[in-house]
């Protein structure tokens, strides 16, 4: 890929953010052998989440298909930050949680936030395999919360 990901992310007039601090007992990511584990990643900028709520009952889908783009900017921090992006050979499996309001069935579209921005930056690389579920809550009423799964160099 010309220019790698950190071009790529360049190109979407996009930049990692600061890697999110865990918050409770574990790790952004973690790798064992040629796999990093992306803990959940929720849609926070600078320490603050972008917005609380259930999704389909105060967040919209559109907003939250925005949120789910910044989980992924979040996992990509957390990954680069242990391995560095350029050694990201595939993105292995995407799980989405949706905050879903009762009747929300919407979830696929909300986690598309997060499965476009992966194929934007890694093309065939960032076709994965993927979950979107949707729970009654989330960590500090985070309307949606993203792991990851990706293979490396």
């Amino acid at each position: 890929m010309s220019g790698g990901p950190h071009a790529k992310l360049a190109e979407l007039g996009l930049s990692l953010p600061e890697v999110v601090p865990p918050l409770a007992s574990y790790v952004p990511a973690v790798q064992s052998g040629r796999q990093v584990y992306v803990s959940g990643q929720l849609p926070m900028v600078d320490g603050k989440l972008l917005a609380t709520g259930k999704v389909g009952n105060g967040v919209s889908a559109e907003q939250a298909k925005d949120l789910a783009e910044q989980c992924a900017l979040n996992a990509l921090a957390a990954i680069d930050s242990l391995v560095g992006l350029e050694n990201v050979v595939k993105i292995v499996k995407v799980t989405g949680f949706v905050a879903s309001a009762e009747g929300f069935t919407g979830q696929p579209g909300v986690i598309n936030g997060a499965s476009n921005l992966f194929g934007a930056v890694f093309g065939e690389a960032g076709r994965h395999a993927r979950s979107a579920v949707g729970v009654a809550e989330l960590p500090l009423d985070a309307p949606v919360e993203v792991e990851v799964i990706v293979e490396v160099a």
